[in-house]
């Protein structure tokens, strides 16, 4: 599989000012699939923009397994996806993973499943998202598939490289190939939403404001 383009600090920014629900308007917007249901952030203060690093686990066979050592070469701008494949019984994660990829820089990590060492999380300040904490190890119980390869989180599709957005709301998934659409189409959802608050602050009524600058369609594909 080729190497993901690798979006500038900048454009994520772009993306990091815009909150889930808006960037999952955008999605609507474009027939697009990429929220994810399910996942909650350790902090709900915590929000990140950045692309996804896949990581593919499967049930450990009688040989055993590991939950791999992938981490060493990530850093900023990278967001650990992991598919677990909603198992709730073990964890992927905990306070080791946590301190490394905190050290490195790296954006946060979002699993299908559960983490672990939830206290230490916090106090490393490290974003995560996951279906819930959970103690029991993955160890002998799950096994590295591969890295680098599509994924799911929940129902969404993940590819190396496609940009995650979460916050306080979620997580969303943005296809690679469709980011600057997506970011185009968030941003215009986001000003005319900013202008209905600001008719609204001048005393305008609700249904007024909303219907002078197209509230209903604005995540309405084709509209």
């Amino acid at each position: 599989m080729s190497t993901p383009i690798k979006l500038d600090t900048a454009f994520l920014d772009r993306y990091r000012v815009l909150s889930t629900s808006t960037v999952s308007d955008a999605l609507d917007k474009l027939g697009l699939v990429g929220a994810v249901e399910g996942l909650v952030p350790l902090d709900p203060d915590t929000d990140i923009a950045g692309q996804a690093f896949t990581v593919a686990y499967l049930p450990a066979d009688h040989m055993g397994g590991t939950v791999g050592d992938f981490l060493d070469d990530l850093g900023p701008g990278d967001v650990i996806a992991i598919d677990n494949r909603g198992r709730m019984d073990c964890t992927v994660w905990g306070n080791i993973m946590t301190e490394v990829a905190k050290r490195r820089g790296i954006e946060g990590t979002v699993i299908d499943g559960v983490n672990r060492d939830l206290q230490e999380s916090r106090e490393y300040d490290y974003p995560i998202w996951s279906r819930r904490g959970h103690m029991r190890t993955g160890k002998d119980r799950v096994t590295l598939q591969s890295v680098s390869v599509p994924i799911c989180l929940g129902t969404v599709r993940v590819d190396p490289g496609d940009l995650i957005r979460a916050d306080g709301n979620g997580v969303v998934v943005v296809p690679l190939a469709h980011v600057q659409t997506v970011l185009d189409t968030a941003e215009a959802i986001e000003e005319k939403e900013n202008a209905i608050l600001t008719e609204i602050r001048k005393g305008v009524p609700l249904g007024k404001a909303r219907a002078l600058h197209g509230y209903h369609a604005l995540q309405t594909r084709g509209a």
